[in-house]
């Protein structure tokens, strides 16, 4: 007697999906846009105009990535090396929260996008520090890339011994899906200090001598390699007299590693220690760097038809420093709330999932 089976393609489908799909959320909350990986252009030494998008690099030679360049026709060579690659960006992408997934460098890197120095991991020599086996995942600040226009990534190495070079995927150019979009972003050049003096919160101090910085970006991108210690930042804006009447939150990002916030002179939150007076730490076990900061805004103290103060003050322990990644910007506690479930929802990544492969 013969037996008849009835494949149900779908249910085989669905139930591969739910054994070998993440059970949680990170691994939809990017979306690749643009596959890097495959040939760069690569070359042995350092020189800092090789990170100039201008440069040319056309007798430089290729290697694959992601892969250990010891596998890739440079066996036993430990220092720095270059690598460089050309590609293009779509309109629409400008508009949306880029990352730039490098995978894994071992064992140390600073990556320029069109000549701007926008993250790294690890240190140079001689503070050699490897971070061989941390992804190096690297927001990209808006206004960098250029559509219809050449774009380039140029990432340094050095490598202290063993394996060396950008050897492991995915490497690509992802967007972040379920990110926090505030209702009124604010400006993204802001001042910046380093040190420490608690009137630098004030409304009416002047900070006219104080460097302009990008912001989110890690200070040691602009100017400020290797410090660890107190910085403050300040930005200057204005909102419409539509905010005075709602429940508000103000977004100031992720911040590497403490922070105490300031609006008009008022202290609106904190996250991490205390920083009281002549405090001081070299190491700490706190993830409050991964953090992003929301601070409810108390009713009265945002000025419409003039300007506002946002002032940050930072301790860094070590490694990265600042005001690192957005969100950056004032929400509506409705929006936010909105926001939170959407995260909460059981099964938002199945319907994300099915989304893509039925586009």
């Amino acid at each position: 007697m013969k037996t008849k089976i009835y494949i149900n393609y779908f249910a085989i489908l669905f139930s591969i999906l739910f054994i070998v799909y993440p059970r949680n959320l990170k691994a939809q909350d990017t979306r690749q846009l643009l596959d890097l990986e495959g040939n760069w252009k690569f070359k042995l030494g350092d020189e800092q105009r090789w990170a100039d998008p201008k440069f040319n690099d056309g007798k430089w030679s290729e290697i694959y990535v992601p892969a250990n360049w010891e596998d890739e026709g440079y066996p036993g060579y430990d220092g720095y090396a270059w690598y460089r690659i050309h590609f293009n960006v779509e309109k629409e992408w400008l508009s949306r929260d880029l990352l730039l997934d490098l995978g894994l460098i071992d064992d140390a890197d600073e990556t320029y996008v069109n000549g701007q120095f926008i993250d790294f991991s690890g240190l140079f020599p001689p503070n050699y520090f490897s971070t061989y086996n941390v992804p190096c995942k690297y927001p990209i600040p808006a206004g960098i890339l250029h559509a219809g226009k050449d774009n380039v990534i140029a990432v340094r190495v050095y490598d202290g011994g063993g394996y060396g070079g950008i050897n492991h995927g995915p490497i690509g150019l992802y967007e972040r899906r379920n990110f926090l979009h505030p209702d009124l972003a604010l400006p993204t050049t802001w001042k910046y200090t380093t040190g420490d003096d608690m009137n630098w919160k004030e409304v009416n101090f002047d900070d006219k001598n104080w460097k302009s910085v990008r912001v989110p970006a890690y200070w040691e991108t602009q100017g400020f390699k290797n410090y660890d210690g107190f910085g403050w930042y300040r930005v200057a804006f204005t909102v419409p007299e539509e905010y005075l009447d709602k429940d508000v939150i103000m977004l100031v990002g992720k911040v590497d590693d403490f922070d105490e916030t300031y609006l008009n002179g008022e202290k609106i939150g904190r996250t991490g220690e205390k920083l009281t007076e002549g405090f001081e730490m070299h190491y700490t076990n706190s993830d409050s760097y991964l953090q992003s900061r929301a601070y409810t805004i108390p009713a009265g103290l945002l000025k419409a038809g003039k300007e506002n103060i946002l002032a940050v003050r930072v301790y860094d322990c070590w490694l990265g420093g600042g005001i690192y990644d957005g969100p950056i910007g004032i929400i509506t506690r409705e929006h936010y709330l909105d926001y939170k479930h959407s995260l909460r929802e059981p099964h938002r990544w199945f319907k994300e999932l099915m989304e893509d492969l039925f586009k």
